[in-house]
């Protein structure tokens, strides 16, 4: 049997975002938190949990996870599959959006909870060699937070080469169950976290099932449809732009040919007209009787030049 793709974000919110697998999410979540130094959570609560209602298809269709902790802060974890470039950008963005979206009409700034983003990416982005990156706001001399509310993981799994150890716990088991659908080193991965059974029983099932692997086929194809229209848009756009940018470089050229022609022209024509004057020169001094040493001394001229004229 092929198993499915965790990394399309259909089966990711399958796995981890169904309200019989909350157990899976936590776990999941808190591998990530402690891997980053923080406290693990005791429980989440999922706001936009997976139903029927998820087309892969319908573009309004949301596959990111929403979540909720206990004192109320926000989690929002995305799988990305293909590079839609400015992830940078692009998260600071809907993270903003999150973070202000909580404040309702009349109410308090001091009602604002942290909001954290959680990329997981099947591409690099980062200038750097880590696998799981993590960003706060600081102040740039002291490090001192200017506020906690700010949180921003990415999780790079083209970055992760280190394979599974036995009886090694922690985020990298998560991540090697992510990275591919190969199932020969899950006896390992399920030995180091417990948890990551329900996770691959789950991918099992669903790889078993008819209808959801049709919604895959159908999710997967979107996704490599829309890439591709990423792709051929920046190549047409690059093309366009060689395109442009040669004829401007021609054009600047011919401009820049005109200012060095004129440039050596005037220079040619000084050369010939500082030639031009000391023949006239000699030729005034030969008429005056002037022998041809005192000629070529007078004028720089060569004596083949003189006896010329």
């Amino acid at each position: 049997m092929e198993l499915l793709d965790p990394r399309v974000d259909f089966v990711f919110k399958r796995i981890f975002a169904s309200e019989s697998n909350k157990d899976v999410l936590l776990a999941f979540l808190n591998r990530i938190l402690m891997d980053a130094g923080d406290a693990p959570l005791n429980e989440v609560v999922l706001l936009n949990p997976y139903t029927d209602k998820d087309d892969p298809l319908d573009k309004q269709s949301i596959f990111d996870i929403w979540a909720k902790t206990e004192d109320g802060k926000l989690i929002n974890i995305e799988m990305q599959l293909f590079n839609r470039y400015d992830m940078e950008k692009r998260t600071l963005y809907y993270w903003s959006k999150r973070y202000s979206g909580q404040l309702q009409t009349g109410g308090r700034y001091t009602d604002l909870k942290k909001c954290v983003t959680i990329n997981i990416l099947n591409y690099k982005v980062l200038p750097n060699e880590h696998t799981h990156s993590v960003f706060h706001l600081r102040e740039d001399i002291s490090g001192s937070r200017l506020t906690d509310d700010i949180e921003i993981h990415f999780l790079e799994l083209p970055k992760l080469n280190q394979p599974a150890v036995p009886g090694e716990s922690g985020l990298v088991n998560w991540l090697l169950f992510l990275k591919g659908s190969d199932n020969s080193n899950w006896e390992v991965l399920r030995m180091n976290e417990p948890a990551l059974r329900k996770a691959m029983e789950t991918l099992e099932f669903l790889s078993q099932d008819s209808e959801a692997r049709r919604k895959y086929e159908d999710r997967q194809k979107f996704l490599h449809d829309e890439a591709s229209q990423r792709d051929g848009a920046q190549r047409e756009g690059f093309a366009k732009g060689m395109q442009e940018g040669k004829q401007e470089g021609i054009k600047e050229g011919i401009k820049e040919g005109i200012k060095e022609g004129i440039k050596e022209g005037k220079k040619e024509g000084l050369k010939e007209g500082l030639r031009e004057g000391k023949l006239e020169v000699a030729k005034n001094l030969l008429a005056m009787g002037l022998d041809l040493s005192s000629i070529q001394a007078a004028t720089g001229l060569t004596e083949e030049e003189i006896q010329s004229i």
